[in-house]
């Protein structure tokens, strides 16, 4: 039997060159329908992500989110640690954090109730397979402990796996937005 080590490493090796495909003929709406899923949470608290090498990019429906509410970004502190979220505005002075993401120059740490999750691949389930540093996992599992947290998945549809490896430390996604659509786990 193979280790679930070496089966996500797998499965993300696959859904990397799906999404690489999917990246490649990109559009410049892509990011259409997430705002129109966020338009119905305006003025909560909302982190995005800054989107590094064929990731798709939430940029569009943040700047949009921006202008109702505070808007964050993601920070690593250190591997093994769960997230911090700096305050991002449209236009702020940036700089570069761990792994290549830009984060904002100036740290305003503040907590969402709302993430705009980036992933690798993900199922009908709510599953997300993320790039195997459980920084979302941990990160989820800390804020949902305090209050409800929404946790949406956005990817390209090209990234959706049939059913993805998953441990009991993996946190579901609550909705994942594609080009394509929205896919609510549990809704048929």
């Amino acid at each position: 039997m193979t280790d679930l080590t070496q089966v996500k490493a797998e499965a993300r090796k696959a859904a990397f060159a799906r999404r690489k495909a999917a990246h490649a003929t990109a559009g410049p709406a892509e990011a259409a329908h997430l705002s129109q899923v966020l338009a119905g949470h305006r003025g909560v608290p909302l982190s995005g992500y800054m989107a590094i090498r064929t990731e798709i990019d939430p940029l569009p429906a943040m700047e949009e989110a921006a202008a109702h509410g505070p808007v964050c970004v993601p920070v690593i502190q250190r591997l093994g640690l769960p997230l911090k979220f700096s305050r991002w505005t449209p236009g702020c002075a940036l700089k570069e954090g761990p792994f290549g993401a830009m984060i904002p120059e100036v740290d305003d740490f503040i907590e969402p109730e709302i993430l705009i999750v980036p992933l690798v691949a993900f199922d009908q389930r709510g599953g997300r397979l993320g790039y195997g540093g459980g920084f979302y996992d941990r990160t989820l599992e800390v804020l949902r402990a305090k209050r409800p947290t929404l946790a949406i998945g956005f990817a390209y549809a090209a990234q959706e796996a049939e059913a993805l490896p998953l441990e009991p430390t993996d946190q579901p996604l609550d909705m994942i937005v594609t080009e394509a659509g929205v896919v609510e786990p549990g809704a048929s």
